[in-house]
């Protein structure tokens, strides 16, 4: 790690009190309502800009002479949320920090495992959710396992990732790439395939700007780290390509996160 990045990250609030809850951004609901039912699209980012405009005090943002200022990249972050502050806070804050529009990789469905409401918030979320994702022309993917056994549907989510990022002028595209929150926001180890899917949209992207969203005092913080080229040389087998790439991925967003959230990735 680069004193840099250290101090940038050290450089937040050091206060360890946050909201209980973070507001509902009904500023957005009605017409993002309105274009979900009338298959309407709309800008994520001008949506963004007005749900973090809630937040008081306001989003910190940190890192962005790192930001390139168009695509091709491929932004990486932690997957953070708690009770009161909902993962959707990560990817506003995000978009709303950046100069782009960001094609973001997002669930297909709400997973709650043991809940007593998990079969009620799955079904409706899997019909919510790709309606989301076409107002804002994002990707839907399969939940992981072992929430999920459709192996088909992850294969046509990501392809169709691939499918966009070659088809698309200078795209960015969004992915956290543990796919779910892990206990008190430390930062997890990602599912398994990931590195490969990643060493295989990478090229396409061809830099990778990795990010962290975390809280600090009262503050909601976003970290932008330098972009870097995934290297993967030449003859590694699939599960070589798998350790190294996940390994490379997960360690540059840790940097961007303070010491107590990097897990197993804080060296």
């Amino acid at each position: 790690m680069t004193s840099s990045v250290y101090s940038a990250v050290n450089s937040f609030p050091v206060s360890v009190r946050m909201p209980d809850s973070y507001p509902i951004p009904w500023n957005i609901l009605p017409g993002l309502a309105v274009a979900a039912f009338g298959r309407r699209q709309r800008s994520f980012r001008k949506d963004s800009q007005s749900a973090t405009s809630l937040l008081k005090p306001p989003l910190v943002i940190r890192g962005l002479e790192n930001v390139p200022a168009t695509g091709p990249y491929l932004l990486t972050t932690n997957h953070y949320g708690r009770p009161g502050f909902g993962a959707w806070w990560l990817i506003m804050a995000l978009s709303a920090a950046l100069p782009v529009e960001v094609h973001w990789i997002m669930t297909g469905a709400w997973i709650f495992p043991g809940k007593i409401y998990e079969a009620p918030m799955r079904s409706f979320s899997s019909w919510l959710f790709p309606r989301l994702a076409g107002v804002y022309g994002f990707t839907n993917m399969t939940p992981i396992a072992p929430y999920s056994t459709d192996v088909a549907g992850r294969a046509q989510g990501v392809r169709r990732t691939l499918d966009y990022a070659r088809s698309t002028p200078n795209p960015v595209i969004g992915l956290a790439p543990e796919g779910k929150n892990h206990p008190g926001g430390v930062l997890g180890a990602p599912p398994p395939g990931l590195g490969r899917f990643v060493a295989k949209l990478a090229p396409l992207c061809q830099v990778i700007l990795p990010a962290g969203v975390f809280e600090a005092g009262d503050n909601l913080c976003v970290q932008f780290g330098e972009p870097y080229r995934l290297e993967t040389p030449s003859g590694l087998s699939a599960e070589q390509i798998e350790a190294q790439v996940s390994s490379t991925v997960m360690h540059a967003i840790a940097r961007q996160l303070p010491p107590a959230l990097r897990g197993k990735f804080n060296h």
